[in-house]
């Protein structure tokens, strides 16, 4: 039996997505200026990751749900998922980045909600594309999992 943890006076959990944590992951050195920038959000069943790049494709921030605080199945949340959109919408106005791409990787049921909360935050959208790998008849799948 493990030891109980107590919370302090005004410490609070981040599981909930509190401001908080999205200010935690929106620290970052704002050294470089991008005005162009491109977004990849992959979503999977259980986490949802998004990534900021330059035009070149070269990585300036990136954050995830279970990096904002986000534990078990919670990081896989639409919830979660509009979380990490807020941190990572905050760390691009920070380097200056005005205008995104967005590419979509996954499954996951983070896609959707990421989508809309980066396209509420002001950015100028040129294009989403969807970029989840589909097999054109490659090696045989995996058996259908049964629950």
């Amino acid at each position: 039996m493990g030891k109980k943890r107590i919370i302090q006076k005004g410490e609070v959990g981040t599981a909930e997505g509190g401001a908080d944590a999205v200010a935690k992951a929106a620290r970052v050195s704002s050294s470089r200026r991008v005005p162009e920038g491109r977004v990849y959000v992959y979503s999977s069943y259980n986490n949802t990751l998004m990534s900021l790049c330059d035009a070149k494709g070269n990585l300036l921030a990136q954050v995830s749900a279970g990096a904002i605080g986000f534990k078990g199945t919670k990081k896989s949340t639409p919830f979660a998922a509009s979380k990490v959109a807020d941190a990572l919408s905050q760390i691009a106005k920070n380097r200056g980045v005005e205008k995104v791409e967005i590419f979509i990787k996954g499954v996951g049921s983070g896609r959707d909600s990421a989508l809309r909360a980066l396209g509420s935050k002001g950015f100028e959208v040129s294009a989403i594309r969807d970029i989840t790998p589909i097999p054109h008849n490659g090696p045989r799948s995996r058996k259908v999992r049964r629950v």
